[in-house]
């Protein structure tokens, strides 16, 4: 007798094409900071041209303070979700606790746009703690997940989110006037915090992606330049800490009374931003990136790079006095921080969704925006001060535009299940 035998047929874990929005870290988180990113600018631009105050937000720090702790700290925070599930072989944040942590980030939008339409100190005090809640949270889920595997590498991470928490922490006493003077300090601190985060992560992936993605491309990391790049950039978070928060609180009359001091430490600063500058400059070039021109996914990542030593040679500059320091800051902000975050949204989102890593036209054009916003917002008030208004206005069209170009491709592709049917 002949037995025949039948196959099973498999069926995927995870139907394709069903919602999945809730499934891992990176899919609400991108999705909700590209479509804010978006909104939000082309808002606040039309309100700074002198359009009618739909945001009402009072004063540019408040600009700032939703680029990084609204826009930038999701991106990171869905980031570190995705990534610390391989990190540690546990599981992050997924359901309805991811579903929790996105309303607690909504949350702090919100709070904060109804701040400025009903100032008051009771309202503000509730704003205060619901944006030092969402990065504390979001710090202590990632915790947890860490210390369940087995791998130590990692667990700086979530002391750099409890970081974010006391920046934020710091501009909002300042704003309550509980500690005043505090607001540029803290939102410094915090940035001061993502550069750290991408100098890391750029280390690690960047030449990964780049030998993987290029051929013979040859990119290498130094020890020795790894470590001046990475301390150098520890070193200048540590002095903004001393001089932009501790030693205003504990000794307020320093700045006006020691003019002396004050210059010290913008010169200590700029000593540092010049010798950080220095080492990732040299770190990026052994990435090979003129290798990488034909591979979108992998030259976005390096033009953005590019941008990190631009803005601590800026910085240094804006020291010395040369420069407004707000180009030295929008380098980091829209150019390292846009052009990493738009490169690492639509890689990762591929990657973790089972699609092939290759950029089709929307996503080129989303980092050619997001390029040219950069370029608009630091190049031309650096060379034709006159300009300043135009470029930031074609600045902020250029990034809302690449931001919405992100979030209206990805909808499908953020929300969906897997292609090939697997969790995550």
């Amino acid at each position: 007798m002949q037995f025949i035998q039948l196959e099973e047929v498999r069926r995927p874990a995870v139907p394709p094409g069903s919602w999945a929005l809730w499934a891992l870290g990176f899919r609400p988180f991108y999705l909700v900071a590209s479509a804010f990113a978006a909104l939000s600018v082309a808002l606040w631009a039309l309100q700074f041209a002198g359009g009618p105050p739909l945001l009402a937000l009072p004063g540019l720090l408040w600009h700032a303070h939703e680029m990084v702790f609204g826009y930038t700290l999701a991106v990171v925070v869905g980031f570190l979700f995705t990534a610390g599930r391989n990190w540690s072989g546990q599981p992050t944040p997924t359901g309805r606790h991811l579903q929790a942590l996105v309303a607690l980030w909504l949350a702090g939008r919100l709070a904060v746009f109804a701040l400025g339409a009903w100032p008051g100190a009771a309202l503000g005090w509730l704003v205060l703690a619901i944006n030092v809640a969402f990065p504390l949270a979001a710090g202590w889920a990632l915790w947890r997940s860490l210390r369940a595997g087995d791998n130590r590498r990692n667990d700086f991470f979530p002391l750099v989110l409890g970081g974010i928490a006391l920046a934020q922490l710091a501009f909002h006493l300042s704003e309550l006037g509980v500690l005043p003077g505090l607001g540029r300090g803290g939102l410094q601190l915090a940035l001061d915090a993502v550069l750290f985060v991408m100098a890391v992560m750029g280390g690690r992936v960047i030449p990964m992606f780049t030998n993987n993605g290029v051929r013979g491309a040859g990119a290498e990391r130094l020890p020795g330049v790894e470590r001046l790049a990475l301390g150098s950039v520890l070193a200048l978070w540590a002095v903004d800490a001393l001089t932009g928060v501790l030693l205003p609180i504990l000794w307020p009359a320093l700045p006006g009374d020691s003019p002396l001091a004050a210059a010290a430490g913008a010169w200590l600063v700029a000593a540092i931003a010049l010798l950080a500058a220095g080492a990732h400059v040299r770190r990026w070039w052994l990435w090979q990136p003129r290798a990488t021109t034909g591979v979108p996914l992998v030259w976005v990542l390096h033009l953005a790079y590019a941008w990190i030593p631009l803005h601590l040679l800026l910085r240094a500059a804006a020291q010395a006095g040369w420069i407004t320091p707000s180009l030295a800051t929008h380098a980091l902000t829209v150019g390292a921080i846009g052009g990493l975050t738009i490169g690492m949204m639509t890689r990762t989102a591929r990657g973790h969704t089972g699609r092939a890593l290759e950029a089709d036209r929307w996503e080129v054009a989303a980092y050619g925006l997001i390029a040219l916003a950069a370029l608009a917002r630091v190049a031309l008030p650096l060379v034709l001060p006159a300009t300043t208004l135009v470029a930031i206005l074609a600045s902020a069209l250029l990034w809302a535009t690449g931001m919405g170009v992100y979030a209206w491709r990805y909808w499908p592709i953020l929300t969906r299940a897997r292609l090939d049917g697997r969790p995550g």
